[in-house]
């Protein structure tokens, strides 16, 4: 016999003016289930995930929680019929402990005093009973990050959570990492606990759940038992035709174009670059994997020229250079695809067009006599609009009306055009749907193969051993010597990843 529900979501609709994100949606979620829930970006996954905690309210249709209706509107409602969420990006105070964090907000009224040795004991036998191995009385800035992960959901736990929704909860995770939390769940689940698991990595999808949920165009697409479907049904569900991964072919790496010979910088959004040599040549793939936070902001910064070296040197196709900049880092070809395509790769409030040239307003393109030439931007906004098939109503649309999957195209668009020698692709795909992520990869082996060299930077290794013809491994800020294209297990390199094997350095 089944159990019963806990969760009733009954003809969810919701607007946005000429928009409907979510039409009709229905689904029910049971005590001790897993559901994974799928969807291309901008299918209605967030929207969704909004209305169940209050942040929205529904057009049409209803929310029950244990068999009691859920006030709309009202977060509040939510977190106190026992439903709690762990958000992709960690929403934790990094000066404060861990039992401060997690008791945060916990306090009653008449009690405004935290019984700290109350909350210290209760958050040890909740972090033994499902397996969450944290000190509470260590500051969160000092954690890893699968601890901090485990915090996040110890804070779910503690306000007595009985409905645990994961959002991407292994985007920042080594292998080992993502074991343990797969452990934690199976603990979840064995307790009573129900879970929505959000994730855009199948295989995991395939591991995890009990059910299947594909939303598609704001609409439910399919709902599938895990145990009957398979990654290729799934992938096909998201985006309504077969998903054919790239096809690598092989191909001879040409010169060097660009060598980075003990390389140190001051630290940037992480670790600092320490004595740091890398070279990246002609027709190649370097794959960079690594935990977040170990120096790849800073390594992309160094490349990109917003970040100068404090030791070392740099060569661009055999030539030393100096005075190291934006303006000289584009001058020699090297092209960006940033790490965070809002804050950093796009200006919302500008236009699709004012962001396509946004690096280039000096280039005799878009400029004449120290004019800009608005007919040649647009001319190229509507040429990547059509290359790369981007969902755009004009070039003057406002480049944050996108969605993540049509912005990132934009930004490859620009990257890719004229053809660069050098191309600084970091994390292309984070946050992307499996469709979106097949084109961004098609498109990088295709410079690839016309000669450009590619240095990707992502926390997803099943990317790195998928597209790389070189990979190495970043911890501290140092590098791992490179290894050939299955050379090292996925294993291995998560010991690397952890700091865990042995020091070697890049060349």
């Amino acid at each position: 016999m089944a159990a019963p529900p806990v969760l009733r979501l009954a003809g969810i609709t919701k607007r946005f003016g000429p928009l409907t994100a979510n039409d009709a949606i229905s689904f029910e979620l049971r005590r001790g289930e897993v559901i994974a829930l799928l969807g291309e970006n901008g299918a209605g996954k967030t929207t969704l995930m909004n209305i169940l905690f209050g942040h929205y309210v529904a057009d049409e249709g209803t929310v029950e929680a244990f068999g009691k209706p859920l006030p709309p509107g009202d977060p509040r409602a939510a977190l106190d019929a026992g439903i709690g969420m762990v958000h992709q990006h960690f929403t934790l105070a990094d000066n404060m402990t861990v039992l401060e964090n997690i008791a945060l907000g916990t306090q009653k009224l008449w009690r405004p005093h935290l019984d700290r040795a109350a909350a210290r004991k209760r958050i040890e036998r909740l972090a033994a009973d499902f397996g969450l191995a944290v000190d509470p009385a260590a500051i969160v800035a000092s954690l890893s990050v699968g601890e901090r992960q485990r915090v996040e959901i110890l804070k779910a736990l503690y306000r007595d959570a009985e409905i645990l929704i994961l959002d991407e909860p292994t985007a920042v995770l080594t292998p080992a990492e993502t074991d343990a939390l797969f452990r934690t769940l199976k603990l979840l689940v064995a307790k009573g606990l129900s879970i929505i698991f959000i994730s855009h990595k199948l295989h995991e999808v395939m591991a995890v759940s009990d059910r299947v949920l594909v939303l598609r165009s704001g609409r439910l697409a399919g709902e599938r038992e895990t145990k009957s479907t398979n990654r290729k049904e799934l992938a096909a569900l998201m985006v309504g035709q077969e998903v054919r991964p790239a096809e690598v072919v092989p191909v001879a790496p040409g010169r060097p174009l660009l060598v980075l010979d003990r390389i140190s910088t001051a630290r940037h959004n992480g670790a600092a670059l320490d004595d740091v040599s890398l070279v990246l040549r002609a027709g190649e793939i370097t794959g960079l994997a690594g935990v977040s936070g170990n120096g790849q902001a800073a390594l992309a910064a160094l490349i990109a020229g917003t970040q100068r070296p404090t030791a070392g040197s740099i060569a661009i196709d055999g030539a030393p250079v100096g005075g190291w900049s934006p303006r000289a880092a584009l001058g020699h070809g090297i092209a960006r695809i940033p790490e965070d395509r809002h804050a950093v790769g796009t200006i919302g409030d500008m236009s699709v067009a004012e962001n396509v040239i946004a690096e280039r307003y000096g280039s005799p393109r878009f400029s004449r006599m120290g004019f800009l030439d608005w007919k040649a931007a647009r001319r190229f906004a509507e040429k990547i609009i059509a290359d790369y098939d981007v969902k755009c109503p004009s070039p003057e649309a406002r480049i944050r009306l996108l969605s993540g999957g049509n912005m990132q195209k934009l930004i490859l668009g620009r990257a890719l055009d004229p053809e660069p020698a050098v191309i600084l692709a970091s994390q292309p795909t984070r946050g992307l749907d499996v469709g979106a992520v097949a084109y961004v990869h098609r498109m990088l082996l295709a410079a690839r193969e016309r000669g450009a060299a590619v240095l990707l930077i992502s926390e997803d290794l099943e990317e790195i051993l998928a597209l790389s013809d070189r990979i190495v491994v970043i911890s501290k800020g140092r590098l791992s010597a490179p290894s050939a294209r299955g050379e090292r297990t996925i294993r291995e390199l998560g010991e690397l990843m952890a700091g865990h094997g042995e020091e070697e350095r890049a060349a």
